[in-house]
């Protein structure tokens, strides 16, 4: 039976155990010129030393004028490669598969009023950072489309209602996700991994289960599901409703559901704390990665600490 240390293959690369550290920006390890320090790579080593299946680099931004905040590691330009190369190198030392995310904050104002020509440029920038990501040495790719952020807003069908070739359908307010895996597919043999982070309710789960089969279809390796854009006019999250009896985070939930309808790996993200909950997900094949964020803040090692919790409930030991 498949439990939370049983290996996972994703293309060629083989993933220790079911456990992934999700993009965790960490704004304090971080400066304004976002180049990667060496807090950052101590954090990096901390992890992976610990045994942890996947890493996932926290949120590179593309642009300079579209991070999320100052302190954000960027990728806009090819002076970042060198740093970017050092954390990659991390995750070979200790055989732990590393994907970086590519990243864009978006607009404040409405999608809709962002020109074509602006669209664009990104989409040009977005292409860029792929490369320099596989030049660094990462072993594959998360593009961010949850969140709120840029691809999060044109992925939404209550945010995005352009008319161009940017939205107005759902192939078109995909346009920009499947045009950028088309113009970067040369990078992803076997053993170059494409993921992506997606809203599950954008703005509901039907939505979700949509955009996930689309992704799967245009070529997509790895699924991770997290929360959407919220509700423009009520200025809250379209929060899904969740059987009485699901004992995990809403967010869980759409992860769960989405994995019903795609053939690729699905990762599940928020609230999951304990090995026991954790493993849960997995034996039951909920989910077949679980991120585990703020207790890998709190126990790098986290992974380490599971086997024990493990052994402890079960009486059996794991590698």
């Amino acid at each position: 039976m498949v439990n939370l240390f049983t290996p996972l293959n994703i293309k060629n690369k083989k993933l220790k155990n079911r456990v992934v550290l999700p993009p965790l920006v960490r704004f304090s390890m971080v400066e304004k010129d976002g180049y990667v320090t060496e807090g950052l790579l101590e954090w990096y080593k901390d992890v992976a030393e610990g045994g942890t299946g996947l890493i996932i680099v926290e949120a590179s931004c593309v642009a300079e004028d579209g991070k999320l905040r100052d302190n954000q590691i960027g990728i806009w330009d090819d002076k970042f490669v060198e740093g970017l190369s050092k954390v990659a190198k991390i995750g070979k030392q200790y055989d732990v598969p590393m994907l970086i995310q590519i990243h864009h904050a978006g607009f404040k104002e409405e999608i809709a009023t962002v020109s074509e020509e602006i669209l664009d440029r990104i989409l040009n920038q977005f292409v860029d950072a792929f490369r320099r990501a596989k030049k660094a040495g990462f072993d594959g790719i998360e593009i961010h489309g949850a969140h709120t952020y840029l691809l999060s807003q044109l992925n939404s069908r209550l945010w995005n209602t352009r008319e161009d070739k940017y939205g107005g359908t759902f192939e078109k307010r995909m346009f920009f996700t499947k045009e950028l895996i088309e113009r970067t597919r040369d990078l992803f043999d076997e053993d170059f991994i494409l993921g992506y982070r997606m809203g599950g309710n954008e703005p509901t789960l039907e939505d979700g289960i949509e955009i996930a089969k689309y992704l799967e279809k245009v070529g997509v390796d790895v699924i991770h599901v997290s929360s959407g854009v919220p509700d423009p006019e009520k200025k809250q999250l379209v929060k899904v409703d969740v059987p009485e009896d699901f004992e995990y985070d809403w967010v869980v939930y759409l992860g769960v559901e989405i994995k019903k309808h795609v053939d690729v790996p699905v990762i599940g993200v928020r609230n999951i704390k304990t090995e026991e909950q954790a493993s849960a997900l997995i034996e039951n094949e909920m989910l077949d990665l679980v991120a585990i964020g703020r207790g890998m803040i709190a126990r790098p090692n986290w992974v380490q600490f599971a086997k024990k919790e493990y052994f402890k409930r079960t009486g059996k030991l794991v590698d």
